[in-house]
C-alpha cells in the first residue's frame, strides 16, 4: 500500500516540479518579470494579481493535462493538431518567438549574475549556461526530469530561507507597503491574467510528464497542484521585493539589488548558484521541446540522425545569445507583453472552449469517463 501511495504522489507532483523548473527563469528568476507585470498594480495589488495568476495557471494546467490524457497527445505538436487542427502552426510560430525571448533572458541574466556577484566576465557565465543546457538536452528525458525535479526542491528550500531573511530585515517596510490601500491600482486582474497567459505556454512542453496519469481525477488534481507549485516561489520573491519597492523598479535585475542590500555573502553566493541552475533548467526545457519536435518529423528508425539534437541545441543557443544583445529590460517589456496575447488567442481560448467540448464529446462517444 505504501508503495502505491508513493507512486500516486509522484505522478501528481512531478508535472508541477518540471513546470516550475521550466517556468522560473523566464517567469520570475531575475525579478524583472515581476516588476513588469505586477508592481504597476502596487504592492498589495501586485500580490492579489499573483493570486489571479495562480488560479489561471492551475485551471489551464488541469484542463491541458486532462486533454492530453484523454487523447494521448504527449507532445505539443500532437496536442495542438488535436486541439485546433491545421491551425497548430500558429502555436508553433508563437512558441519559436517565445523560445528565443526566453533563451535571450536566461543568457543575459546568467552572464549578469556572475558578473555582479563575482566580477567574472559575462561570457564565462554564458558559456557555462550553454554547456549545462546542452548536457541536459542531449542526455535525454529521464536525466532531464530527474535533474529538474531535484533542483525544484533545492530552489524551494533556498527561496523559503531567502524570504525569511528578508522579512526579518525588511519586515516593517513590507507590512507598511501591504497596508497602503491606495496601492491597489487598477488593472491588477488583467496583469495577473497576462502573466499567466504567456507562462502557460510552458505547459505544452511538459506533456511527457503526464503519460502515467490513470484517471481524470489524477490529471485535474495534478494540474491544480502544478499551477500552485509553479507560482509560489514567484510569490515569495515578490514579497521580498516589496521591501525595496519602488527603488527596485529601475534595476534590470532587481534580485541582485536585494541580495546586495542583505550583505550576507555566503547566502548570496548559494542563492545565485541555485538560480543559475534554474536558468539552465529553463533553457533545457524549452530547447528539448524544439528538438523533440524536429526529431519527430525528420528522424526514423532507419535514419535516426543522432546528430540532429546536438546541432539544433547549439543553433538555438547561439541565436539566443544574439537576441540577448537587445537588452534584458527591453526584451521583457516589449517581447513578453506582445506574445502574451498571442498565446491567449491560440491556446487558452481554444483549450477552454474547443478543448473542453472535445473532452465532453469523447466521454459521450466512449460511454462516459470513470472518475477514480
Amino acid at each position: 500500500m505504501a508503495t502505491a501511495k508513493k507512486s500516486k504522489i509522484i505522478r501528481l507532483i512531478t508535472p508541477g516540479l518540471i513546470f516550475q523548473s521550466i517556468l522560473i527563469a523566464g517567469g520570475y528568476g531575475t525579478g524583472a518579470e515581476l516588476s513588469e507585470f505586477f508592481f504597476p498594480s502596487g504592492s498589495l495589488g501586485g500580490l492579489l494579481s499573483m493570486v489571479v495568476s495562480m488560479i489561471c495557471l492551475s485551471v489551464v494546467c488541469a484542463v491541458t493535462f486532462e486533454f492530453a490524457r484523454v487523447f494521448k497527445t504527449y507532445t505539443y505538436l500532437d496536442f495542438f493538431k488535436k486541439l485546433i487542427g491545421r491551425f497548430w502552426i500558429l502555436f508553433e510560430i508563437s512558441y519559436l518567438i517565445l523560445l528565443f525571448l526566453v533563451l535571450s533572458v536566461v543568457v543575459a541574466a546568467s552572464g549578469q549574475n556572475l558578473y555582479d556577484v563575482f566580477g567574472i566576465n559575462k561570457w564565462v557565465g554564458i558559456i557555462l549556461l550553454a554547456a549545462g543546457v546542452a548536457y541536459l538536452v542531449i542526455a535525454g528525458t529521464k536525466v532531464l526530469v530527474n535533474v529538474l525535479s531535484v533542483w525544484s526542491y533545492v530552489l524551494y528550500t533556498v527561496y523559503i530561507i531567502f524570504m525569511a531573511i528578508c522579512i526579518v530585515k525588511f519586515g516593517g517596510t513590507i507590512a507598511e507597503q501591504l497596508t497602503v490601500v491606495k496601492e491597489i491600482n487598477p488593472g491588477w486582474v488583467i496583469g495577473g491574467g497576462k502573466y499567466a497567459f504567456y507562462n502557460l505556454a510552458c505547459v505544452a512542453f511538459i506533456l511527457y510528464t503526464v503519460t502515467e496519469m490513470e484517471s481524470r481525477k489524477e490529471a485535474i488534481a495534478s494540474g491544480l497542484i502544478a499551477g500552485a507549485i509553479g507560482i509560489v516561489p514567484g510569490i515569495m520573491l515578490f514579497i521580498t521585493m516589496i521591501g525595496k519597492y519602488p527603488d527596485i523598479m529601475t534595476s534590470a535585475v532587481p534580485l541582485n539589488v536585494i541580495l546586495a542590500d542583505l550583505n550576507i555573502r555566503w547566502f548570496q553566493i548559494i542563492f545565485l548558484l541555485v538560480l543559475f541552475g534554474t536558468f539552465i533548467e529553463t533553457g533545457a526545457g524549452f530547447i528539448k521541446a524544439a528538438t523533440d519536435r524536429l526529431e519527430k518529423q525528420f528522424c526514423t528508425e532507419e535514419n535516426p540522425r543522432k546528430w540532429l539534437r546536438t546541432t539544433a541545441t547549439v543553433v538555438f543557443l547561439l541565436l539566443g545569445m544574439f537576441v540577448a544583445n537587445f537588452g534584458l529590460t527591453g526584451l521583457i517589456a516589449k517581447g513578453y507583453g506582445t506574445i502574451t496575447w498571442v498565446f491567449f488567442v491560440v491556446y487558452i481560448i481554444p483549450l477552454l472552449t474547443i478543448g473542453i467540448y472535445k473532452i465532453y464529446k469523447h466521454d459521450k462517444t466512449v460511454g462516459g469517463e470513470q472518475i477514480k
